[in-house]
């Protein structure tokens, strides 16, 4: 009877992992629950003849499992987030990376898990608000250089994941430079108003009419790696351009100066990657390389390197498919030689 009911117990343990694995590999994250490895382990345990104290062995494998899988998914997220390439100078996530923009310099600040000058002594809840709401534990509204505007379409799952594996990491003492930015941007009821007018907060939700690798590729672009905030247009007051969603960029640009083009990555075969075959797509997201052989530079390069490099083949696959899916949008973001040419500009 004893046997028989660790077996049971040994059952629901492997159900409970496919489960998992199933149910999520078609939405947000991808991970065993419960590694072979394990289950492997608490069959020997039961070959042995242990029972009760098996069962206590398993109980305690599957607590460390799960702590050991969340922190390994929180470090993919972390890649994929993008966090390393913004936060990370000369100490990992301890903040001091310039990102320069229209309205000024901006300066990333310090997410080690330090108490003190990181955001070690944050709770869970405001961790949350912060990528879901855009504020900080003291109520006030960040900028938009930080991209809360897509990281709101996160789970709260994959948020607390990515938590707890930068809680894991070394803490750092840096201190946070303050922003290079004029003063009519600095008011907090400025951004508490720009937030009201182009910010909607709230987890991605996933449209029933499309595949689970699509949605999860949409997920994967819209939410984690928020392609859309450089290759998205912006209108005069920063917020992106909804209608022409990662048609490509130009801030930046000046009369015969090519600076800051970001790339049309829509399905356009003019001036997006229609043309491109999807092995092309699949070899720029592993490699850099474009299929004329040239290979991509500056800030992308740099986000292949400590992010999207580190993509599993299905969650690869899957942003490929969602972005050729897309809906074509001609925009030609290289045509810099006229920039006042596109009603855009004046909007």
């Amino acid at each position: 009877m004893r046997v028989l009911f660790v077996t049971e117990i040994l059952n629901m343990t492997e159900a409970a992992d496919q489960t998992c694995n199933d149910g999520i590999n078609g939405s947000i994250t991808t991970f065993h629950l419960f590694p072979g490895s394990v289950l492997a382990l608490v069959r020997s345990r039961i070959a042995s003849g242990v029972q009760i104290a098996g069962l206590l062995w398993v109980l305690s494998a599957i607590g460390i499992c799960v702590a050991d899988d969340s922190l390994r998914q929180g470090e993919y997220l972390l890649h994929l987030g993008g966090c390393i390439g913004c936060h990370t100078t000369d100490r990992m996530l301890a903040g001091g990376r310039p990102i320069e923009s229209p309205f000024g310099t901006f300066y990333s600040p310090n997410i080690t898990s330090d108490t003190e000058f990181g955001i070690g002594a944050w709770s869970d809840e405001e961790f949350v608000g912060a990528l879901r709401e855009g504020t900080s534990p003291a109520g006030r509204h960040y900028f938009p250089a930080f991209p809360y505007t897509t990281y709101t379409r996160m789970t709260r799952n994959d948020m607390l994941a990515l938590k707890a594996y930068i809680m894991s990491l070394p803490p750092s003492t840096r201190q946070n430079s303050p922003h290079d930015i004029p003063w009519y941007v600095t008011p907090d009821w400025m951004m508490a108003y720009w937030k009201w007018r182009n910010f909607k907060p709230g987890a991605y939700i996933g449209s029933p009419a499309e595949s689970p690798e699509w949605n999860r590729g949409a997920y994967l672009a819209n939410a984690l790696g928020h392609c859309g905030e450089c290759h998205t247009p912006r209108n005069l007051f920063g917020a992106t351009r909804r209608e022409l969603h990662l048609a490509g960029s130009r801030w930046g640009v000046t009369m015969g100066e090519r600076k800051n083009i970001v790339p049309n990555i829509t399905p356009d075969p003019d001036t997006g990657i229609g043309s491109w075959e999807r092995s092309d797509v699949i070899r720029l997201l592993m490699t850099g390389q474009r299929p004329d052989g040239a290979y991509t530079s500056g800030r992308m390069i740099e986000f292949l390197g400590a992010g999207f490099l580190h993509m599993t083949e299905p969650d690869r696959n899957a942003l490929v498919t969602y972005l050729l899916t897309l809906p074509p949008i001609y925009h030609d973001v290289e045509f810099y030689n006229q920039p006042f040419s596109d009603p855009g500009y004046h909007e």
